[in-house]
């Protein structure tokens, strides 16, 4: 990328303007970006050929999260997703930690999990021995049903038997599916082998599926931010500029304050008081599952828009990140928040099964655009930057929380909507959502009666 994902004023620029923008920096050709931007990219015809029973398509927005740092490589990150201010905070916070160096990410093993359940098991702690013992023959037969994912590179890497008890038995095969999601590669395989497991362990074949709760495809991102940048986003909304403190970052690391610090009263949120109000907001959510769901939806809120932009199934990816927020059998949050020294510490973790070959991607140009706009080679660089734009998500929405509330800078994006609900056009939706934010009456009502002022007034 020419000149990195660092695109001050941005959002100010014409739809026109931010296309040629993106394709120069991303390299790929303008013409072939707004070809695929037509219409959303899927016309009728083509999506009768995705799913079922169609009548059309259903646009989403599809946008970019800007300042994303990953591993040293700078990124323009596509999110398609219809909630306001998403994009616009995650850019927000990724500017915060890219000052600080931007996120650190790896994946663990990449590997898929295939279920195979054998149910009125006479002897489950026989049949358990018996198919560990054939663990060889198992595999065998696992690799058989995908020659293409071997030819990859990729395949059944382990297996595991688990004996769930009430004569129920569960065996897994972990499989490495390269860069495909591999639902399909790991349903093959399940399918491929229950038979023989089942006569094995003498037992009734029961489901053969994979497991969204994919703990063995796992990735973990770390960022850290400096009180500075933190001061500095609450100066932007507070339109006050007292210098913030450049006190060296040298204390020992803190656990979270026992209190909330209060923040001064002229408006400016120094830094390090907004951290420490970040940590406590981590601290909610670890010791209570209410604030801890929708916690983990401010994550969710990156990472899914990632994931649609990329043609990848969301829905089992939210499946997957809330079984593993529950696994310790309380339902925990995704990523944390600390202090070290002056500066505030993120790490989250989360499984992340992402495809960069494979289902949607065959049909959908916009979801193959988007993987070229990110400038990536592998399904593990895709997984650590929608993992990284769902921290900055979360950051943002801590941010928000411990300086003015959520609601202010989100609703103030939600009055364009409202605007252009009420019949707003061109320059009128921005004048109309400006006074509705500024009245802190954002209804169609009230974007009406300003939009009829403003005609009248011409």
């Amino acid at each position: 990328m020419t000149e990195g994902s660092r695109i001050p004023g941005f959002y100010r620029l014409t739809i026109a303007e931010r296309r040629s923008l993106v394709a120069e920096r991303s390299g790929v050709p303008l013409e072939e970006l707004e070809a695929a931007l037509r219409r959303g990219g899927l016309d009728a015809e083509k999506a009768d050929k995705v799913v079922e029973n169609v009548l059309g398509t259903y646009a989403l927005p599809f946008g970019v999260a800007l300042n994303v740092r990953v591993n040293a490589r700078d990124h323009l990150v596509p999110m398609v997703v219809e909630e306001p201010s998403v994009i616009a905070a995650a850019s927000n916070a990724a500017r915060m930690i890219r000052a600080s160096g931007g996120f650190t990410a790896e994946v663990s093993e990449a590997l898929m999990t295939a279920q195979v359940q054998i149910v009125s098991v006479p002897h489950p702690a026989e049949a358990v021995a018996h198919l560990v013992n054939a663990t060889p023959k198992l595999l065998e037969l696992a690799r058989a049903a995908v020659p293409n994912l071997l030819a990859r590179g990729g395949g059944p890497r382990e297996i595991e038997v688990r004996d769930l008890g009430s004569g129920m038995i569960v065996l897994h095969v972990y499989v490495d599916c390269r860069d495909a999601m591999g639902a399909n590669l790991v349903n093959a395989i399940a399918e491929a082998i229950g038979p023989s497991a089942a006569e094995l362990a003498r037992g009734v074949l029961g489901l053969r599926i994979l497991s969204n709760l994919c703990d063995r495809r796992r990735v973990r991102v770390r960022c850290r931010v400096h009180p500075r940048d933190l001061a500095l986003a609450a100066k932007e909304r507070a339109h006050e500029a007292p210098p913030p403190s450049t006190e060296p970052a040298s204390q020992p690391a803190r656990s979270a304050p026992s209190e909330p610090p209060a923040a001064p009263a002229d408006g400016w949120v120094d830094g390090r008081v907004v951290a420490d109000r970040i940590v406590l907001a981590s601290r909610f959510a670890e010791l209570d599952p209410y604030r801890a769901a929708t916690h983990n939806k401010g994550v969710m809120n990156g990472v899914d828009a990632v994931v649609l932009a990329s043609g990848n199934d969301f829905r089992a990816v939210e499946a997957g990140a809330h079984a593993y927020a529950a696994r310790s059998g309380r339902y925990s949050p995704l990523v944390v928040w600390r202090r070290d020294g002056d500066d505030l510490t993120g790490e989250l973790e989360m499984p992340l099964a992402l495809g960069t070959v494979g289902g949607t991607l065959r049909v959908h140009p916009v979801a193959q655009v988007a993987l070229r706009l990110m400038r990536i080679s592998s399904a593990d660089e895709l997984s650590m930057i929608a993992a990284s734009v769902g921290m900055a998500s979360n950051l943002a929405a801590l941010r928000a929380l411990a300086t003015e509330g959520i609601q202010r800078g989100h609703m103030s994006l939600h009055a364009r909507s409202v605007a252009v609900a009420a019949g707003a056009l061109g320059g009128e939706v921005e004048r109309v959502a400006l006074v509705i934010a500024e009245e802190r009456s954002i209804t169609v009502e009230s974007a009406t009666r300003v939009l009829a002022l403003l005609r009248t007034s011409r």
